[in-house]
């Protein structure tokens, strides 16, 4: 049998388990805020807990801890990229990004991706695996650790697609801003989807206060076909009715990223189709100017034409900005320190 992650248990889980140990409940709390306030790796760590329990706890969970493989610091603006190790050998990438209101961190939420975005790094070496709760927070855990500085915002918007790990995604949402853990704020946690359409429903249902990015990218049908293959499957229609539920059910605001490509979907007529889209929705719009990578032939607009797009949107009433490019000089897009790591590894078994 299995044994089971304890950093993915929640504190009524954990209080369970000690509990059929034959632990007092009190042990529960402490266990707890080892794990997910003083952040540590493992039960050596525990300094309050007696000697026997420490052993048990060895033997009866798994620890799963992840490693730092590769730091990379932007020499622009302090942006850092993590790589981290798994146990099974997997390798993931999260992104420590300092902004004025605080700290913001971006965890990936599998290893790979099956979604096949066009512009996407993330995606080019498929899916290999999604992540346990108690691995999505270890990126939290060790970045913030590693920079001893506080962690105040996490987004969701790393290698994966959160939605096609629902239950941990929630579990992880849930543990990160439980009392018992590092409390952030939901308000202060955003999850990125690329549009699975029953997901974004289920998620609704959660009513949870966490804000929703729809990765929107187009502003037709058709070209959302060309971009994202996932708009395959759900109609443009169909995703955005989804989000408007999820306002519905939660009263928060939606967030629309929308990669803008060289030539692709940077036209006046794609920004006053986006504009007439949208126009019905408490939105915001996060213009992305697209991060080129080798494997695509995709280009950055103009800067001139993002800043008509811009203007475009703003002028039909809908609130838009243009994303700071973090960490730009170390790869910082989705995948790209990943992809690099795995491509390096794969020619160093050619050599041998």
């Amino acid at each position: 049998m299995e044994k089971k992650d304890i950093r993915s248990l929640d504190f009524s889980e954990l209080s369970a388990e000690l509990a059929q140990m034959g632990e007092k409940p009190f042990r529960a709390k402490q266990v707890y805020e080892w794990l997910h306030r003083k952040l540590v790796r493992g039960p050596d760590e525990m300094t309050n807990l007696p000697a026997a329990l420490r052993e048990r706890l060895k033997d009866v969970f798994a620890w799963r801890n992840i490693s730092i493989l590769e730091v990379l610091e932007s020499k622009a603006d302090g942006t850092r990229k993590y790589l981290f190790g798994l146990e099974d050998g997997n390798v993931i990438e999260s992104v420590l990004m300092k902004y004025h209101h605080g700290n913001s961190v971006c965890v990936s939420s599998q290893a790979g991706c099956r979604m096949g975005c066009r512009f996407c790094a993330s995606t080019l070496g498929g899916l290999t695996r999604n992540l346990l709760p108690g691995e999505i927070l270890s990126q939290v855990y060790q970045i913030q650790r590693h920079s001893k500085e506080r962690v105040s915002n996490v987004v969701i918007m790393g290698t994966g697609e959160p939605l096609d790990n629902f239950d941990h995604v929630l579990k992880f949402i849930r543990m990160l801003s439980d009392e018992n853990g590092l409390h952030i704020s939901q308000r202060n946690i955003t999850l990125s989807t690329c549009g699975i359409v029953p997901g974004i429903y289920r998620l609704a249902r959660e009513k949870l206060q966490i804000t929703l990015a729809l990765s929107l990218h187009a502003p037709t049908q058709e070209k959302r076909m060309e971009l994202m293959p996932i708009a395959r499957k759900y109609e443009l229609s169909e995703v955005l009715e989804a989000c408007r539920a999820y306002f519905e059910q939660t009263g928060r605001r939606l967030t629309f990223e929308y990669s803008l490509v060289g030539g692709v979907n940077d036209s006046r007529e794609d920004a006053d189709r986006l504009a007439e889209l949208l126009g019905d929705m408490n939105c915001h719009v996060n213009l992305i100017p697209v991060n080129p990578i080798r494997e695509r032939s995709y280009v950055q607009s103009d800067r001139s034409v993002t800043e008509a797009f811009k203007s475009k949107l703003e002028k039909c009433g809908i609130n838009a900005t243009i994303r700071r490019e973090m960490g730009r000089d170390i790869g910082g897009a989705c995948g790209q320190l990943r992809k690099s790591y795995l491509d390096r590894s794969k020619g160093e078994v050619k050599k041998e």
